[in-house]
């Protein structure tokens, strides 16, 4: 799983992949701010999933990767407004 638990990971509650330079990025994230604007943490995640995707398939960064993980990009686009749920995701 992307964002799951791996049961075999070092540090457990820490999703598969983490790494200490997301953490700057995963704790955006808890912004009340932030959650309240995409409707909740649910929508949030959904955005988060389907740009995730988009960028594995080999969509192109809205901002500079400067080395940065996919996820590290997907929350500095949303931070910085460049991406959004559709009206279909919305409902």
């Amino acid at each position: 799983p992307i964002l799951g638990i791996m049961p075999d990971s070092p540090e457990p509650g820490r999703p598969a992949g983490f790494e200490e330079t997301d953490a700057p990025m995963i704790e955006a994230l808890n912004s009340d701010d932030l959650i309240r604007k995409f409707g909740g943490r649910f929508k949030l995640t959904a955005l988060i999933q389907r740009r995730l995707g988009e960028l594995i398939a080999g969509d192109r960064p809205l901002v500079e990767r400067r080395g940065r993980s996919d996820l590290e990009v997907v929350v500095d686009e949303i931070l910085q407004d460049k991406i959004s749920l559709t009206a279909a995701e919305e409902s």
